[in-house]
């Protein structure tokens, strides 16, 4: 079994214990703390706790994103969804490779959509929680990223 395998997950999914050993290594990035024990201390866990984890656990930084992304979505099936939601993907610097929308039914609408994000001119979570709040997207997941 190969152990450098990696994989990304949402904070929303991950335990908490790998959520607060990133916490620790924002807050000694950012300074204005004395050390590891204070900022331990600040964000709840143990020192032992976040050296078990610390080499094991990372931000999915710009650097580290790829160079294209695909997501679902379900939109709702109203004149102009897709195309605002599109020009979010325009307004960030992202460029459409691919759309692939599904016949609307129930008054909802499955698309598929292929786009670069190697000029986006945001992080990748103000990218992700842009277009999950554009008007008329009910849901948004990602599919893969390269």
């Amino acid at each position: 079994m190969d152990n450098h395998r990696f994989i990304i997950l949402s904070v929303e999914a991950a335990p908490d214990v790998y959520v607060k050993v990133l916490e620790v290594k924002e807050m000694l990035q950012a300074g204005g703390y004395a050390g590891v024990s204070e900022a331990v201390k600040a964000a709840g866990i143990s020192r032992s706790t976040y050296y078990k984890y610390c080499d094991h656990v990372f931000p999915l930084t710009e650097s580290a994103m790829g160079k294209r992304i695909t997501i679902s979505l379900q939109l709702s099936h109203e004149s102009g969804v897709l195309s605002q939601f599109l020009k979010a993907i325009a307004e960030m610097n992202g460029n459409i490779m691919t759309i692939s929308q599904e016949a609307p039914l129930n008054g909802m609408a499955n698309a598929s959509i292929t786009f670069d994000i190697s000029e986006i001119q945001c992080s990748f979570d103000e990218l992700m929680d842009t277009l999950r709040g554009s008007a008329g997207v009910k849901k948004l997941n990602i599919v893969a990223m390269e």
